[in-house]
């Protein structure tokens, strides 16, 4: 509870983060509705983009599938 506090006040670092998540379909092929590999963090449950070149968190992904964590802060 403290900590979903702090991160309304002061927003979510985003240190925590799962391992680098490509989706597949069970053929192996990648799947249309994402265009590569993500990260999502542990904390707020937002995804970003994963740079796997530069080792790097990218930009948040935006996408039509609406997350506990987005209907909390609306």
């Amino acid at each position: 509870m403290i900590q979903s506090f702090l991160n309304k006040m002061l927003g979510c670092s985003h240190h925590r983060t799962t391992f680098p998540l490509t989706p597949t379909r069970k053929n192996g092929a990648p799947q249309a509705t994402r265009n590569g590999t993500y990260i999502v963090c542990l904390d707020c449950g937002r995804e970003f983009d994963y740079n796997w070149s530069e080792m790097r968190m990218g930009q948040p992904v935006t996408s039509g599938v609406v997350t506990p964590a987005a209907r909390a802060a609306a």
